[in-house]
């Protein structure tokens, strides 16, 4: 009994000390014990990430797409708006089936329908709601751009979330954002602005060390989608597809269940699609190889040496952005050395090739902005006028570029949009651009089937040494070729478009043909070549009304 008794006021004693303990409670995942903040955050997530993040990106897109008002290449017009407006009203206004132009690309189908069908899916549902003017033509493929590559910036946040942290992320994201070139690029209908936001996408699901949303069906699809739009895509690729391959186990599965299916489906679609509006089967995406590869006739655009991306390309596309990310390829771990192989061999592959353009390499500069924002991640003591140095300087470059530098082309064809809408004589009026072939935009941004004549210049495709296009020839003796070529006053147009450097050797044309300058628009600071400052506008008058200023 006294044992027994003794046991008890040893239990009690040590129940008594155990209540003075901290006891921990188990804490539960069910949402129902989620903090307000942490639930409402939880339903607000778009994209996989915050509401105000998605919505901040989109709306710096937005204001993007209006503060990028410059030309940059024809092709942001020739090869997509173009094309699209020509698929979507070659037939459709007043019965007139050559509303509307599509370079040589086009007739010698080295081009795909794929890309251009986006803008004139667009254009038609305009079109079926009775809203296609002009101005929502020129707009509205834009902001659908713009849309895409906001959803490309918040994808590249949220994989480097994954790989590294939010800090982290954060500072790739400001990389990414205050890129001066992407800034240029992100919001134009160009195909190399498609590639790029398809392979940031496709990185996404690209089964790297630590991304928790690998899916190889996503990434092999999103890449075979980038190469029916544009062949070249699948360069920076090889090396990310070499590796997924040596790495996976399954490398029979892989290929016969995911790549081939995917591929194949991809390229079937691709050629329905340009069956389609070819009207026969064709295989662009070899024509396109073998032109610009295989043949490597695109140096009839011009060639440049073989340093010229290390040289010049790819510093100036990185701007100042080039010290952070040579400083971030030292501090990078090792399973990022595959993204920064894939931007060397990039350069390197372009770098065979005699023509090269900066537009060519803007799919792997998000892979560069992956290691600037480790540069900026490890610094310390200069963090803020860093930060500071970038902002400013990638904006001031951009906001140039971007409201300045290259636009009296656009702003031009406001002119003759005017000239379409606002003249009681639009009936008879007609328009000759003699400038460097494909300068400005066409009909996509003028929506009126004014006669319009620019000089040509298709490459030679028969082998001739001593080719010369029309825009050639013309610029050999531009007075001579305007009396041979109007011998006939019933034939000259009522308005021609030339760049100020132009206006001294065709002076006494102008005058002997009674044309009058009536508009002026500033082009660029830095004139070169056949390229002038500004850009003038020369009306035909009636003799009697002739004033020339």
């Amino acid at each position: 009994m006294k044992q027994g008794g003794d046991d008890g006021r040893l239990f009690f004693r040590g129940f008594q000390g155990r209540s003075h303990e901290k006891v921990k409670l188990r804490k539960r995942k069910s949402t129902l014990y989620l903090s307000p903040r942490k639930s409402s955050e939880r339903r607000g997530d778009l994209l996989g990430e915050n509401v105000y993040l998605v919505s901040f990106t989109i709306a710096l897109r937005i204001c993007n797409c209006f503060l990028v008002q410059t030309s940059f290449v024809p092709d942001e017009y020739w090869q997509s708006l173009e094309v699209a407006h020509h698929m979507c009203y070659s037939t459709l206004v007043l019965n007139i089936t050559n509303y509307g132009y599509l370079t040589w690309e086009w007739t010698e189908r080295l081009r795909g329908y794929t890309y251009p069908l986006i803008f004139a899916s667009i254009y038609k549902i305009l079109h079926l709601l009775g809203k296609d003017s002009v101005q929502r033509l020129i707009w509205i493929p834009r902001l659908a751009q713009a849309l895409l590559s906001a959803i490309a910036d918040i994808r590249l946040y949220s994989l480097m979330k994954q790989l590294e942290n939010q800090q982290m992320a954060r500072w790739v994201f400001f990389c990414q954002l205050s890129s001066w070139f992407t800034w240029y690029c992100c919001t134009r209908t160009l195909t190399n602005t498609m590639e790029t936001v398809l392979t940031i996408i496709a990185l996404f699901y690209y089964p790297l060390e630590g991304s928790k949303s690998m899916n190889s069906v996503k990434y092999s699809s999103l890449v075979a989608l980038a190469f029916i739009i544009r062949p070249t895509a699948v360069i920076p690729w090889i090396p990310l597809v070499f590796r997924h391959f040596w790495q996976e186990r399954k490398k029979l599965n892989l290929i016969l269940h995911q790549f081939l299916p995917i591929g194949f489906v991809t390229l079937t679609l691709s050629l329905i699609i340009d069956r389609i509006f070819f009207g026969q089967w064709t295989l662009v995406q070899y024509n396109f190889l073998k032109f610009n590869v295989l043949q490597n006739l695109g140096t009839f655009y011009g060639s440049h040496p073989w340093h010229w991306y290390f040289s010049q390309g790819f510093p100036a596309v990185l701007g100042t952005h080039l010290p952070f990310f040579i400083h971030g390829c030292f501090l990078a771990p090792k399973r990022y050395r595959i993204l920064l192989v894939t931007v060397l061999w990039t350069l390197l592959i372009y770098s065979m090739l005699s023509h090269k353009e900066f537009r060519f390499i803007y799919p792997v500069l998000p892979f560069c902005m992956v290691f600037c924002g480790y540069s900026l991640n490890h610094l310390k003591t200069w963090k803020k006028p860093a930060l500071s140095f970038l902002f400013l300087s990638n904006m001031l470059l951009a906001l140039y570029t971007g409201l300045v530098h290259q636009r009296g082309t656009l702003d031009v064809m406001t002119h003759i949009q005017e000239l379409c809408y606002n003249n009681r004589n639009k009936s008879s009026a007609s328009v000759f651009i003699m400038m460097p072939c494909h300068s400005t935009p066409y009909y996509s941004h003028v929506h009126y089937p004014l006669p319009m004549r620019f000089l040509q210049c298709p490459p030679d495709l028969t082998g001739k040494s001593q080719y010369l296009d029309e825009a050639d020839i013309f610029y050999l003796n531009p007075l001579n070729w305007l009396y041979k070529e109007f011998h006939n006053d019933s034939t000259l147009p009522t308005h021609l478009i030339i760049f100020s450097i132009l206006e001294e050797e065709i002076s006494a044309f102008l005058i002997a043909s009674n044309y009058e300058r009536t508009a002026v628009f500033f082009h660029t600071h830095l004139p070169e070549g056949r390229t002038g400052s500004h850009i003038y506008v020369y009306e035909r008058k009636l003799k009697g009304t002739l004033n020339r200023r």
